[in-house]
């Protein structure tokens, strides 16, 4: 029973720093978790304000394109087929801005054939702006998917898949 007397506080004090350390590096764990879970929304959040930004930029573009495109379709050697010209250059690089912010194949394609209907509609190739509806719609349910994945879009009535 001596023995006890002596061993028993030193144990219990081993026991308490085995459960202190334990429990601090848990607390470690924890921390380092709730961390990495925040850099990852923080970084989301960056990706999507670039990509929206990016975005806009393009749909803006397009909008002026194919506006310009139906208001002046005979006048391709004029100041407005200059104008038209211009303002293809600058959706083409406005495509580009998407593709190198775009984490998802889908989009990066979707915007690829987008800027290449308006460029024919802008050429002159197709008179029809209609053409441009299934493009404009695929790549605006793409830079959805790729801003925001695996969430479905509000008040989508069509199938997934």
């Amino acid at each position: 029973m001596g023995s006890w007397g002596s061993l028993g506080p030193a144990l219990f004090s081993l026991a308490g720093v085995v459960l202190g350390a334990g429990g601090s590096l848990f607390g470690q764990y924890l921390v380092s978790r709730v961390s990495a879970r925040q850099l990852d929304v923080q970084e989301s959040a960056a990706h999507r304000a670039e990509l929206k930004g990016a975005v806009l930029k393009f749909v803006a573009l397009a909008s002026k394109v194919e506006k310009t495109a139906s208001t002046h379709p005979e006048g391709r050697g004029t100041e407005a087929g200059a104008e038209l010209g211009r303002l293809v250059d600058d959706l083409w690089l406005a495509q580009a801005e998407i593709d190198l912010a775009a984490r998802s194949e889908p989009l990066r394609g979707a915007a690829y054939r987008y800027a290449s209907r308006l460029a024919e509609v802008a050429g002159g190739e197709t008179a029809d702006t209609s053409v441009l509806r299934g493009p404009q719609v695929q790549f605006m349910d793409a830079a959805y998917t790729d801003m925001w994945p695996g969430r479905r879009r509000g008040g989508d009535a069509r199938p997934s898949g």
